[in-house]
Order: C-alpha cells, then structure tokens, then sequence
C-alpha cells in the first residue's frame, strides 16, 4: 500500500534539469530545488533566512522535455505533485538508506519576480494546424448536405 502525500512546493532550481529515458523508454527531468524559509527577526523588524530544505524532484513524459528545454539553473519554479519515499543499499557502505522524492504533476516558472513568454502550440490537428499547409480539405458532413438516414 502505497501512502499518497500531495504537496505544493515553491523554490529555486539549484542546477539545470537532467534529462533522460528509463530503461522502460519512459522520458524525465530530474532536478532538485531549494525552498528556503524566511523570517521576520522581531528584534531587527528584517527578514533573515532561516533555513533552506532541498528537494529531489522528478517529472516524466512530455513535460520531461518542457522543463528540460525551458527551465535553466537559478529559476523559481512551483512543483504540485507527490511526496514519495523510498529505500536503497548504499553501494560504498552496504547501509540502508531512505530517500525522499517529489514525483510532479506540474512544474511551471513562477511569475514573482520575472515575467514569462509562452510559446504556444495549436490544439487542432491536420491543416487548421499549419495555416500555410496546402492541401484538400473536407467538411463534416452535417456541413456538406448529406444526412443521415436511420
């Protein structure tokens, strides 16, 4: 049984996303972000860091090669996904050991403090895709006079 933790993160990409295909064939991006915590020191009325908490973060599929290709080392990002936990034997050791990762449902840029460009791809398929794509092209056929008879 497999417990399910969703969470919400909000940080910065501590290196560029590493992309690669499983032994399954299955893309991802691998990347860790850093979330650190600020408080208001009551004595100084100043923000100070109070810790930064580093989390492994893994996406899969197409949004693999979205982050790969749009995200770069330094960005701020949100990742919504599942906090999962897992166990493996340290190879230099021979010791157990746990691991924590975030497997994401969505990673985006976040917009605080810079603004971004998307670059949008057209829903339709065939030519209403490609506007300079040439070609017949055949209406539906409750468009074309004919019916249907029963």
């Amino acid at each position: 049984m497999t417990t399910r933790i969703p969470v919400t993160i909000e940080g910065n990409l501590t290196g560029d996303p590493e992309h690669g295909t499983g032994e399954s064939g299955n893309e991802y991006a691998r990347f860790t972000i850093a979330v650190n915590d600020r408080r208001l020191n009551e004595t100084t009325k100043r923000w100070e860091d109070a810790g930064t908490v580093y989390h492994r973060v893994v996406v899969f599929n197409q949004q693999s090669r979205h982050v790969a290709d749009s995200l770069r080392k330094g960005d701020n990002v949100l990742v919504s996904g599942d906090l999962r936990f897992g166990t493996y034997t340290d190879k230099d050791t021979g010791q157990t050991r746990e691991t924590r990762d975030i497997i994401a449902d969505n990673v985006g840029a976040s917009l605080k403090f810079v603004s971004v460009d998307l670059d949008r791809s057209p829903k339709a398929n065939g030519p209403a895709a490609d506007p300079t794509a040439t070609g017949p092209t055949a209406a539906p056929a409750s468009y074309a006079g004919t019916g249907m008879s029963r």
